[in-house]
């Protein structure tokens, strides 16, 4: 397959890309990872729920066994039956490059950008090939310079995850990825807990981020749950990525800390909410003058209490609070006590600026 990126479909799938200005509202990244289990038709599936969901973007993992790892690697956490070693894992998690096409075009075809993780410099080079609208670097690469120094050097977005990393190792990513020449930075807070429990998410840092790195910045969520991303965008977040699994019930590593394609939507419609209120910064006064009509409907005026006669000196009791408003507003009512009325009035009615002296 030719990669074109001057492409109609190739240009869709980047709006992701487009929305990284600071006005154009949360991207929504649904993450595959290894949910595929090393099923090509799964991986398509993925491919279809996720832009199902309204998400930009769909993200993946390219793993190249041989290039990434030893046989001597240990499992973090036992999960696979059908692999003897965490190699020979990795080697089942491969696609070859046209099966990798074939997953970006239909991610073109559905209109959301395709990224991947990279996880060795062979990988990047079959990525390139491909076409990737941007490029992922996970947790445990952020320290990886060979890897940071390729990818920025492509000038396409480069998005580093910092989930394991302290300051100083993120100042170092960032300084390096800039200096090579990337066109787009985006720093994501994480936490690689799954699932991350609320007291580790970190929301606070997504603000941090933005403000040190002077870009955007976002989360990159392991709790399982659409929460902390609605709270991000709130805070400013300009990109979200999630885990997604199709069923809590699957099988692999991440699924804890993984949304449903349903919980996906939540999340899409949840973010693009809130970033459409961020972005309309109200004013109370006008806001209120605008919504006069409903203000008579639900305030209340000041009434006689009962028939009250011309000459009366009003007291408490002869004065109710009833709706409509639009009379005399109920904020008035101790004022009137001990004045006389001008005219007679009957039950219910209204007091008007000129019925008291």
């Amino acid at each position: 397959m030719n990669y074109d990126p001057c492409s109609d479909r190739y240009q869709a799938g980047r709006r992701f890309v487009t929305a990284l200005r600071v006005d154009g509202g949360p991207v929504v990244i649904g993450e595959v990872a290894q949910a595929h289990d090393g099923s090509l038709n799964l991986a398509h599936a993925f491919v279809d729920v996720i832009a199902d969901a309204g998400a930009d973007a769909v993200k993946f993992q390219t793993h190249i066994a041989a290039a990434e790892t030893t046989p001597a690697e240990e499992w973090r956490v036992r999960f696979s039956h059908a692999d003897d070693t965490r190699y020979e894992y990795w080697r089942r998690m491969e696609f070859t490059e046209e099966q990798w096409a074939g997953l970006r075009k239909h991610a073109d075809d559905r209109g959301i950008a395709f990224i991947s993780s990279p996880f060795s410099l062979e990988a990047i080079s079959l990525l390139e090939r491909v076409g990737v609208a941007a490029w992922k670097i996970a947790s445990g690469e952020t320290s990886n310079v060979m890897l940071l120094d390729r990818v920025a050097g492509t000038g396409l977005p480069v998005l580093i995850s910092t989930g394991m990393s302290p300051w100083i190792e993120i100042d170092a990513a960032v300084a390096r990825v800039r200096a090579a020449g990337t066109s787009q930075l985006v720093v994501l807070q994480c936490t690689s807990e799954y699932p991350t429990t609320p007291d580790r998410v970190g929301l606070n840092i997504v603000t941090e981020l933005r403000q040190r790195y002077d870009c955007p910045s976002g989360l990159s969520d392991h709790s399982g749950t659409i929460y902390p991303g609605l709270a991000a965008v709130a805070l400013g977040a300009t990109v979200l990525e999630v885990h997604v699994t199709m069923s809590p019930d699957m099988p692999g590593p991440d699924v804890p800390a993984s949304l449903t394609p349903g919980e996906l939507r939540m999340l899409v419609e949840g973010a693009q909410f809130i970033a459409a209120a961020n972005a309309a910064p109200v004013a109370k006064d006008e806001a209120a003058a605008a919504l006069g009509g409903m203000r008579a409907l639900f305030t209340r005026s000041v009434v006689a209490a009962r028939d009250l006669v011309a000459g009366t000196e009003l007291s408490k009791g002869d004065l109710a609070l009833k709706k409509p408003g639009g009379g005399l507003p109920a904020a008035r009512l101790a004022g009137l006590v001990g004045h006389r009325l001008t005219r007679e009035l009957a039950r219910d009615e209204q007091l008007s600026e000129g019925d008291v002296t």
